[in-house]
């Protein structure tokens, strides 16, 4: 990582400044907690003829069942892939609390065919697989699955809930939830529409509405309550667009609730710990 900021031409006190700020987020103590406590594994699975990467991330030591937490990445093709920071950063602190974790990296990622994400399109049936793996993973209780998206992984949530019945909560994070709204917020994401979507310049409207749930929040089941949060100054994904969600499923009666963190960006990092409190609090009331 020194070599990596050296190269971005940073004088010594701003390349400290830096290391000190990775080395909070990856600390040696919490590496060997979770190591401790945890396991971590990655797999292949196959999705209609489609090899697909995936990982499970589960409590050691724990000999009862465990509530299951479906998790959806954000980012597209390469960008965003579950790596090991990530894992660490984002996904084995919520699978301490006692939860199994498991993903899917969406097809194509790690390998030199970067085309096959269709954002949101057969990419979704990637994860509504997973399904089929649960009954293996030890120690998984296949009757208490809940689902977390995160940006883009948050239209991928709701995509994949309306073939997914089992799921009985979900929770998102700076999700995208109107991408005709996002493209007014931020036009750059066409350039990722028009590489990702099928037939999107001759289909533009429909497929983006097919990708969003603010299309179709009627269709949305009554008894899965939906946990939203969001940066009020998130530059990636408007936080307008979660707060009519929110309006949205108050009309249509789906139970929910909206949590915005003023002053507060796409990741949330001015508050990670409120925001991962809000979201295990979540989980554990519902599953």
């Amino acid at each position: 990582m020194e070599k990596k900021f050296a190269k971005k031409g940073l004088n010594e006190q701003a390349l400290q400044k830096r290391i000190s700020h990775f080395q909070s987020m990856f600390s040696e103590q919490a590496f060997n907690d979770f190591k401790a406590h945890l396991t971590c594994e990655t797999f292949i699975y196959q999705v209609k003829g489609q090899d697909v990467r995936g990982f499970v991330v589960k409590p050691i030591n724990n000999k009862k069942k465990m509530p299951v937490i479906i998790y959806n990445r954000g980012g597209n093709g390469n960008y965003g892939a579950v790596v090991f920071g990530h894992l660490m950063r984002n996904v084995f602190p919520l699978a301490k609390e006692g939860f199994i974790i498991i993903g899917s990296q969406y097809r194509g990622t790690f390998s030199r065919n970067d085309t096959l994400d269709q954002f949101g399109g057969a990419d979704v049936a990637d994860v509504t697989a997973l399904m089929d793996i649960l009954p293996n993973i030890e120690g998984a209780d296949i009757n208490r699955v809940g689902m977390y998206g995160v940006s883009r992984g948050a239209m991928q949530t709701h995509l994949a809930v309306k073939e997914m019945p089992a799921v009985k909560v979900i929770a998102t994070q700076a999700g995208v939830v109107d991408l005709n709204k996002e493209l007014e917020f931020r036009p750059a994401m066409e350039k990722v529409y028009k590489k990702r979507i099928p037939n999107y310049s001759a289909e533009k409207h429909a497929q983006l509405a097919k990708r969003s749930v603010m299309t179709w929040v009627d269709k949305l089941p009554k008894q899965t309550p939906i946990l939203i949060m969001h940066g009020d100054k998130d530059k990636r994904v408007s936080v307008d667009n979660s707060i009519r969600f929110a309006k949205a499923l108050a009309q249509h009666k789906v139970p929910h609730k909206l949590v915005v963190y003023q002053g507060d960006n796409h990741g949330l990092d001015l508050n990670r710990e409120a925001a991962f409190s809000e979201l295990s609090s979540w989980f554990h009331t519902y599953l």
